[in-house]
């Protein structure tokens, strides 16, 4: 079973959003974190369901219309590269 990793850089995105989000209404933040962190945590199991991302290498997840995870997969684990606003120039 692959690990899931989080680079320091995605749980920083995560933060600076939820955090952008909390200060206009706080159960949506709550929310969408749940969303995202669950999504996450189900990677492992099932690496391939989501589609190839715009980077090489990579996969995009995406957890809400305006949220998308971007992973990549590894012999080994799952790492979350980051965490973008739909309408973020990505790459």
């Amino acid at each position: 079973m692959l690990s899931l990793l989080w680079r320091e850089s995605a749980r920083r995105d995560l933060r600076q959003i939820i955090g952008y989000i909390a200060e206009r209404d706080v159960q949506a933040a709550i929310r969408l974190a749940d969303a995202i962190e669950a999504c996450a945590e189900r990677l492992p199991d099932h690496p391939f369901l989501y589609r190839p991302g715009r980077v090489a290498g990579t996969r995009e997840a995406v957890v809400h219309p305006n949220y998308i995870l971007v992973y990549r997969v590894t012999a080994s684990a799952v790492e979350v590269v980051s965490v973008v606003h739909a309408r973020q120039q990505y790459p």
